[in-house]
């Protein structure tokens, strides 16, 4: 496109967690439609700086679309409207030339705002500790073919595995619950036999440690699954709730 695209971005600006925020408005042009959501935030950000101005605070790591450090509401949606992807690989020709963009951090209670778009995520790290691994040890690496995984499970937990912990489906749900979260964290390791000896232990311990964070109750509303960037299915979360009893049952 000739000069490039113009937007107006309305920016959520927030000192620190202890003080009120703002939407903060701004002008930018010339941005190719390749360009990629946060570059088009960098851009923003050297204009800032060079007028001696704050620039907008935002997460970002690998901007390859796998590490889970970005997030941001974008026009109210997490990651934006297109399906299947993160915020760092979005581009800017998903939108409208002239459009009005507005640019939130992930509003959840588990997810404090930190600074502007960057939210403290540490909460999933707190249910990680609490079971999220195989403590169980296991030798050195073994042959591939020495543990034999029926092939269903094994792509179902890699499927849950593809999970980059990104926070979308807590931002998206009605009620910031993280079960889509857990539950891929207990398919991951559940349907493998590695994960076998601690399983009713693990999930009753993630289940904890997801409650005592502040997360809500998940009610089926599906917009977890619909805003993921990695498509994880709800299906999870169901296992999520049939390991739940049978750990109940069994371990009480």
């Amino acid at each position: 496109m000739k000069g490039g695209m113009r937007f107006t971005l309305k920016i959520w600006r927030q000192k620190d967690a202890g003080s009120e925020g703002r939407l903060e408005t701004h002008e930018i042009s010339g941005i190719s439609p390749d360009t990629s959501f946060l570059e088009m935030l960098d851009l923003l950000n050297e204009r800032l700086t060079l007028e001696g101005k704050d620039p907008v605070a935002f997460d970002h790591d690998c901007r390859e679309g796998i590490c889970g450090t970005c997030g941001l509401m974008i026009n109210g949606k997490a990651h934006g409207a297109e399906p299947g992807t993160t915020v760092c690989q979005l581009h800017m020709r998903h939108f409208k030339d002239g459009e009005t963009i507005v640019v939130e951090p992930w509003r959840a209670k588990a997810f404090p705002v930190m600074k502007d778009l960057i939210v403290d995520r540490c909460a999933f790290d707190k249910i990680l500790q609490a079971g999220g691994y195989v403590s169980v040890r296991t030798g050195s690496a073994q042959e591939a073919n020495a543990i034999r995984v029926p092939k269903d499970k094994a792509d179902l937990s890699f499927d849950a595995a593809s999970c980059i912990g990104c926070g979308a489906c807590v931002a998206a749900c009605p009620n910031a619950a993280a079960m889509l979260f857990v539950g891929a964290k207990i398919s991951h390791l559940t349907l493998l036999p590695q994960g076998e000896p601690e399983r009713e232990a693990r999930v009753l311990a993630l289940v904890k440690a997801m409650d005592e964070a502040g997360f809500g109750n998940c009610t089926n509303h599906g917009e977890c699954a619909a805003a993921c960037p990695k498509n994880i299915s709800m299906e999870h979360i169901s296992r999520l709730n049939r390991e739940f009893i049978r750990a109940s049952i069994l371990l009480h």
